[in-house]
Formats: structure tokens, C-alpha cells, sequence
């Protein structure tokens, strides 16, 4: 054999290129390069693709070492702690059978199919088990079969929710993973042995159905998370400790804000304190309405099914949409706006003056989720969303682009987030020629550019009839939501034949732009309480004021030991001041007796200090900031606490005090 087929050259991140020869793993690269990085690589990327330092590299290739410090091993991490999970539940529980263990946003989750449930003591005795496996330092192997033999594998290990995945997802060829005597079906890659695992915690455990179709067994679902060091492990746990106290179905409940009802399932009930801040938000965005120039307009609920088959739902969505049947007619209760904005754009003539139209709607929407994926507020079957939709011409398509980001922006920054703006360019399966979406993302480009705003390009994941620009937040908990959507369409003026006159006379279609900029309301609303912790804004706060009223005695009175009334007023006195001085005091203004007038009033001697009166002492000078009113003079102090009073007492008086 030639020296050409016997070696091959691997280039590295630095640029370094190894000639090895064929059927070098990726971990001997590691350890020619030094024992450091042979015991941190967890995993490698040839070409691209990660797979495991065990696979043999077979031809020239750009290979690099990810250590914990990159993202995609700590995928890999938390998918082979998922695995252990998966062993430790077979070991306790024989006879349960295992489902799928993905990996999800920072976690997994095992399935497994068990007629009795798993129990707060029976997860905790799962965690043991998986830190003994992980003890046990288990080489993880990689080996594959034919699609055949994997079934009659899995057939003889009783194991049917392997047999589909070898079925649907291994192709000619099936890969199955073994750690000991443990074995599972699984693409990989993982990590080269249990004992790389290292902090994991096991969270909770809930019910799924199988592949999330109602119609199937309905399975065990068991969370956890995991990472490379416990002091990661220890933060995160802090966050979701951070995170429950936040949820926002417990704070709405506590703050009589939402609640639901088995008779409207997933369609939330806003009590007053929530219908207040959903207005002021509605008002908000209003507000913006008018800066930016869109038009409100309300549209019906329920349209004859013609219109969605003509928009294209019927065909692509009808599984989330409901349905009626009235006087042999079908109808559907609309899940989005823009069917109904393309007729109102479509009933007249439009000149290319009269362009952009930027039409918005608050209308109410109606979407089929399945039971077991609606949660609180965040997926629900009733919703309201703050949306819109601009007809335009070709040319104003990067004006109007800029246009609605500005607008998504400002909004954003009132509420304190954190921004991340994403571009998603055409998929494989799309409408429309090459030469229209080239001039499309091109104008989203230069949208976006103009701003000096960051953004990045999701190759591929754009809709199927036109490039979008998504708006993600960063809550107060780090969690990425994503809110807002700027979508061109193409296909939607072609469907309902739209038409406006350029300057030629002649007759085009135009562009249309969907813009959401809070999304779902109710969505937002939830993501709101959880990011401010129920301590809303001011301006959104439901109650904004409250006034605590002080019963006790001025606090000048208390200390001169004067006589006061049950209410705490100076005895003697009328409550309102309007009354002071109707009642004549019989000493005289001067407040003694008129026959003593000119004569002094004995001293408290010895002698006489049974027969004087107790006397009263003399407020301090910073006390005796004195005023007159109604011939009377009133310490200040004590004319405040009286006003307070009035101001608790104001139901009970036919007219406010002057």
C-alpha cells in the first residue's frame, strides 16, 4: 500500500497541520500534543461534526480538541450523565423500560415507561446510583450494526421504544452505545468514560407522552442537570431556586392577577390587578403606534374556512387551529391577522404614494396547543399579541425594516432588556426564486447595518416565504426569550392577488412586512413578572398609591402628656377645623378665668403643689413652629397628624376640607 493511503494530514485550530497515519483517534492526537490536554479533551469536532475521541480519523481533515470550556462539550457532558441516569433507573427498577434522553436548554430529561410512579425518595436513591456509576469509571463504547441485527437486539432485550428509533433513525446503519453491561441506542457522541462526569443534580420528575402525541402512553419524564465543575452546579441550582420564587404562576396567584379554569382550558382569566397592567401595556404600544405611524384596526374572530385555505393555513396549520360548522358552512376561529389585513389592503385601488400601509391588531387569537405543552402564561389557547402588518414597495422595504428594529428597540429598553438580534436566511424548502431572496436578505442587511446594531445569521432558518429578523431579551435570570419578529412575505400578496400602481401606471405587487414587537401579550406578561419578580414598573404597577393612616396621638401631645381623645385629637377640640372656635371656651381666649384676671397663678410650692393643677410642660423651641388659624395657635406638627386624619376620615364628611 502507498504512503499516500497510509497517512493522512490533520490540520488544527491553530493552523498546525500532523501527518499521522490512518485510524489515529482523535485522543492520541491529545496526547502527542501533552497529557494536559489528552485528560481535559472531552470530545472532538472533525470537519464540523463532533464525534468521540475513540472514532478513528480515516482521511484529511480539520480536527480540533473541545475542552469544558466549549459549549458543545457540555452538551456532550450533560448527554452521557443522561445515559448514566438511564443505567441507574434499570438497576433499581428492572423491567422499566427506557424512551429518549435529549439533551435540552441547560439540562436533560430521560423517559421511561413504568406502571408505578416515581417517588421524591425513589429519585433521591436514582442519585446515588448514578454518583456510584460515575464511580465506577465505565468506559463508554461506540459500536454499529445492521439496522437489522440492532432491532433483533433490542427485540431480545424487550426494549420497543429502541426498536422505532433503530428503525426510523439509524438508517442502513445503527449506532448503540455501551457502558459495562448497560446498552442503549444513540448517534453520540459522548464523553470516554463515566468518570468524566462530574456535578450533576437530578431535579424533578413529570409526566410526557410519548413523541408528545397525546394519543400515545403517556411516560415518566425524569429532569436533571449537570456540569463540569459543582461550583457551576451550585449557581445554577441558586437560579432555579431564584427562578421559583419568581414563577409568575405562583406571583399571579399571589398578586390576584390571572388564574384559570378547567372550563376554558390554557385561556387565562385576568383579574383586575392584571387587566390593569395588560391595558397599560396595550396603551404603551399605542402610544408607539402613533410615533411610528400605523393605523388600528379590529377585524372579526371566526372566518369561513375558504379564507384559510386561500392563505395557505388550511393546508400547513389546521392541526392548531379550531373549527365550527354553522348552517352547513365551516368555519375557523382565526389563529393570526394577516389573512384579514390582505383583504382589507385588497379592497380598493393603491397608489405608490399611498405606500407603506401599516395596519395593527390587538384582535384576540384562538391556537390548538396540546394539553401537556400549555404552561401558565407563556403557551396558552387564547392569546392577544400587539400585531401588524406593512404593505409596501420593493424600495421601502429597508426603510421600513429599520423602521419597525428602531421601534422593537425602544420598546425593549424602557423594560431594561437585554437585546440579541438574529437574521435568518432562506431554508432549502422555500418560495420564490433565488434572485427575489437575494434582494431580500440583502435588505435586511442594510436594514439592520444602518443602525449599527450587532446581529447574527442563522443560515437556513428563515420561513419558507421570505427572511426574518427575531428579537431575543435576556431576563434578570439570564434566560433568552425570544419576543419580537420582523418577516417578510412574498407569497401572501401573490395568494389574495394584491396590486398597487407604481409610477409607470402599471400594475405591481408589494411587499409585505409581519411585525410583532411584545408578541403574545399574555406571553410577555409572564415573562414580565418573572424578570421584575412582581415588582412591576410604576407606570405599570395596578396599585401605585396606598395611604397608611397613623391612629396613634401626635407625637407632640404624647410627649407633653396633654389630654387627648380616643382618636388621638387634643381634648377640646372640634375634628375639623372649620368647627374650631364655634365652641366658646368659658375662660376666655386667654384661658384662664376672668375673675383672676391680672392676678398670678400660685407656684407649685411645697405647700400648695397638692392644690395647683399639674403643669403642662413647655414645648422645645424646634417645637414651637406655631401658625394661626381660626384664632387659635396649633403646633405644626400636631396640624399635620390632624390632617392626616381628616384625609382617613374624608368618606365620612359630605365635603373635603379647605
Amino acid at each position: 500500500m502507498s504512503q499516500a493511503t497510509t497517512e493522512i494530514r490533520l490540520t488544527l485550530p491553530d493552523g498546525s497541520v500532523r501527518v499521522v497515519p490512518a485510524g489515529t483517534t482523535a485522543l492520541q492526537i491529545a496526547e502527542g500534543i501533552g497529557p494536559r490536554l489528552a485528560k481535559a479533551a472531552v470530545v472532538a469536532r472533525v470537519d464540523g461534526e463532533l464525534v468521540d475521541l475513540a472514532t478513528p480519523l480515516r482521511g484529511d481533515s480539520r480536527l480540533a480538541l473541545l475542552t469544558d470550556r466549549d459549549p458543545e462539550a457540555l452538551h456532550v457532558l450533560r448527554h452521557s450523565t443522561a445515559h448514566a441516569t438511564a443505567q441507574a433507573v434499570q438497576e433499581l427498577f428492572p423491567g422499566t423500560k427506557i424512551g429518549q434522553g435529549p439533551v435540552i436548554e441547560n439540562g436533560f430529561y430521560y423517559d421511561f415507561d413504568r406502571d408505578e410512579p416515581f417517588s421524591d425518595s425513589d429519585l433521591e436513591a436514582i442519585e446515588t446510583r448514578v454518583a456510584e456509576i460515575i464511580e465506577r469509571d465505565l468506559t463508554i463504547e461506540r459500536e454499529e450494526l445492521p439496522r437489522d441485527e440492532a432491532v433483533r437486539f433490542f427485540e431480545k432485550e424487550d426494549e420497543p421504544y429502541k426498536i422505532y428509533f433503530a428503525t426510523t433513525k439509524g438508517g442502513e446503519t445503527v449506532s448503540i452505545y455501551r457502558q459495562g453491561a448497560w446498552t442503549d441506542f444513540c448517534l453520540g457522541p459522548h464523553v470516554p468514560s463515566t468518570g468524566r462526569l462530574a456535578a450533576f443534580k437530578l431535579l424533578s420528575v413529570a409526566g410526557a407522552y410519548w413523541l408528545g402525541d397525546e394519543k400515545n402512553k403517556m411516560l415518566q419524564r425524569i429532569y436533571g442537570t449537570a456540569f463540569f465543575s459543582k461550583k457551576e452546579l451550585k449557581k445554577h441550582l441558586a437560579l432555579l431556586e431564584e427562578a421559583r420564587k419568581r414563577d409568575h404562576r405562583k406571583l399571579g396567584k399571589e398578586l390576584r392577577l390571572f388564574s384559570f379554569h378547567p372550563e376554558a382550558p390554557a385561556s387565562p382569566f385576568f383579574h383586575p390587578n392584571g387587566a390593569a397592567v395588560v391595558n397599560r401595556l396595550v396603551d404603551f404600544v399605542r402610544e408607539l403606534y402613533g410615533s411610528y405611524g400605523y393605523k388600528e384596526v379590529l377585524t372579526p374572530q371566526i372566518f369561513d374556512a375558504s379564507l384559510w385555505k386561500r392563505s395557505g393555513h388550511y393546508e400547513h396549520y389546521r392541526d392548531n387551529m379550531f373549527f365550527t360548522e354553522v348552517d352547513g358552512r365551516e368555519y375557523a376561529v382565526k389563529p393570526m391577522n394577516c389573512p384579514s389585513h390582505c383583504l382589507m389592503f385588497g379592497e380598493g385601488r393603491h397608489s405608490y404614494r399611498d405606500l407603506p400601509v401599516r395596519l395593527a391588531d390587538f384582535g384576540r387569537l384562538h391556537r390548538y396547543e396540546l394539553s401537556g405543552a400549555t404552561a401558565g402564561l407563556t403557551r396558552v389557547r387564547s392569546f392577544a399579541q400587539d400585531d401588524a402588518h406593512i404593505f409596501c414597495t420593493p424600495d421601502q422595504v429597508s426603510d421600513e425594516v429599520a423602521g419597525v428594529t428602531r421601534m422593537i428597540l425602544e420598546c425593549y429598553g424602557l423594560f431594561g432588556f437585554e437585546v440579541k438580534i438574529v437574521l435568518s436566511t432562506r431554508p432549502e424548502d422555500r418560495a420564490g426564486d433565488d434572485a427575489t431572496w437575494d434582494r431580500a436578505e440583502s435588505d435586511l442587511r442594510a436594514a439592520l447595518e444602518s443602525l449599527g446594531h450587532d446581529y447574527e445569521v442563522a443560515e437556513g432558518d428563515g420561513a419558507f416565504y421570505g427572511p426574518k429578523i427575531d428579537f431575543y431579551v435576556k431576563d434578570a435570570l439570564g434566560r433568552e426569550h425570544q419576543l419580537g419578529t420582523c418577516q417578510l412575505d412574498y407569497v401572501l400578496p401573490e395568494r389574495f392577488e394584491l396590486r398597487y400602481i407604481d409610477a409607470d401606471d402599471k400594475e405591481r405587487r408589494p411587499v409585505m412586512i409581519h411585525r410583532a414587537m411584545l408578541g403574545s401579550l399574555e406571553r410577555f406578561f409572564g415573562i414580565l413578572i418573572e424578570h421584575t419578580g412582581g415588582a412591576f414598573p410604576f407606570w405599570l404597577a395596578p396599585e401605585q398609591v396606598r395611604v397608611l393612616l397613623d391612629r396613634r396621638p401626635p407625637r407632640g401631645l404624647r410627649r407633653s402628656g396633654a389630654r387627648t381623645t380616643p382618636g388621638g385629637r387634643p381634648a377640646g377640640r372640634s375634628r375639623y377645623p372649620e368647627h374650631q372656635g364655634q365652641r366658646e371656651d368659658p375662660r376666655g381666649p386667654t384661658g384662664q378665668n376672668p375673675r383672676n384676671a391680672g392676678h398670678r397663678r400660685p407656684r407649685a410650692g411645697r405647700r400648695n403643689r397638692r392644690r395647683a393643677s399639674p403643669r403642662v410642660r413647655r414645648p422645645r423651641r424646634r417645637e414651637r413652629r406655631r401658625f394661626h388659624r381660626g384664632g387659635e395657635k396649633m403646633d405644626r406638627r400636631l396640624q399635620s397628624a390632624a390632617l392626616i386624619r381628616r384625609v382617613g376620615t374624608f368618606e365620612e364628611r359630605p365635603t373635603c376640607p379647605s
